[in-house]
């Protein structure tokens, strides 16, 4: 994919997008402080908060359109965060090697503008504790409530300010520290009901240093990374592979919930109910199991139709 990126003022604009649709990035579950942008003047836009900045995503066509941003923050950061460095052309060939079943392929180009985003590790694991038993609305009510309470405030422009249509605070999501401050009793008043607990033993654990995330992200062994992080109290496989996933930038990660389970025994019946994603999916398993999981929701979709 060859990028071409021209600085304008208030927003950068990249073309020669490919396998790439902003909507479906932040529609398959990987990310809760991001919410569309309803009165947009684009084909498409989300606008929210990650690494403490206020940006927005905007696209039209093979188009991205940056607001908030400049062409060095872009190269520094935002590229990464979208994984516009990647080649995912090459990413769905192999997936495609591994599993070249007729699912597989209408998977791949059912979400074929689907990315995985780079994101900070702390975030996805406080999130995706959140998300326990949870449904999408309230993990981000949730996440917004412990970001108002906990997290910076964010100065928006002028200008910026018409694309925050849809987003509930401008805070900055929380350090460790910050959320250790109000104590469990205070994670409980933000609702996040029996997972404070588990939320206070991960910021625990993290303060002093038995969870070393960024130690995780450089581990060769996955199996190590998934025993770390079952080590913090209510995270199991599922959660400890979301955030593998989308926090530790582990591509083979593959969290399996009742939709994947679906996914498996509707299409795979084959497949033992234990089985390593690696040897059915390849090296991108985390990136397949995205495709199953939105092709099986927009199949779903398809039949209220």
């Amino acid at each position: 994919m060859s990028l071409k990126t021209v600085e304008k003022d208030q927003y950068i604009k990249i073309d020669g997008l490919e396998y790439f649709d902003i909507s479906q990035i932040f529609d398959c579950g990987q990310s809760f402080r991001f919410d569309e942008v309803k009165e947009s003047g684009h084909e498409k836009e989300f606008s929210g908060v990650a690494f403490g900045r206020f940006v927005s995503f905007a696209q039209d066509g093979d188009t991205l359109y940056i607001y908030g941003a400049d062409e060095r923050e872009f190269h520094t950061l935002w590229k990464r965060y979208l994984g516009l460095d990647i080649d995912y052309g090459a990413i769905r060939r192999d997936i495609a090697k591994h599993c070249p079943s007729t699912v597989m392929r209408d998977a791949m180009e059912t979400g074929r503008g689907i990315r995985i985003l780079r994101q900070d590790p702390f975030e996805t694991v406080v999130s995706f504790i959140v998300s326990q038993n949870n449904n999408i609305p309230r993990i981000k009510k949730i996440i917004e409530n412990l970001s108002r309470e906990c997290g910076e405030p964010i100065e928006v422009s002028e200008e910026m300010e018409k694309h925050v249509s849809g987003v509930s605070s401008l805070c900055a999501f929380p350090t460790a520290e910050a959320i250790n401050s109000i104590g469990k009793e205070g994670l409980f008043e933000l609702r996040t009901g029996f997972r404070a607990g588990y939320i206070a033993d991960a910021i625990e654990r993290i303060i002093d240093g038995r969870l070393d995330l960024e130690a995780l992200k450089k581990c060769e062994s996955n199996e190590q990374v998934m025993q770390d992080l079952c080590t913090v109290r209510g995270i199991g496989p599922k959660v400890a592979s979301c955030i593998s996933l989308f926090g530790l930038e582990r591509y083979s990660s593959f969290p399996i919930d009742v939709w994947i389970k679906r996914v498996m025994q509707k299409y795979f019946p084959d497949v033992p109910e234990k089985f390593d994603p690696k040897e059915y999916f390849g090296a991108y398993a985390g990136i397949a199991q995205q495709y199953l999981f939105y092709y099986e929701r927009y199949q779903q979709k398809m039949e209220l139709i």
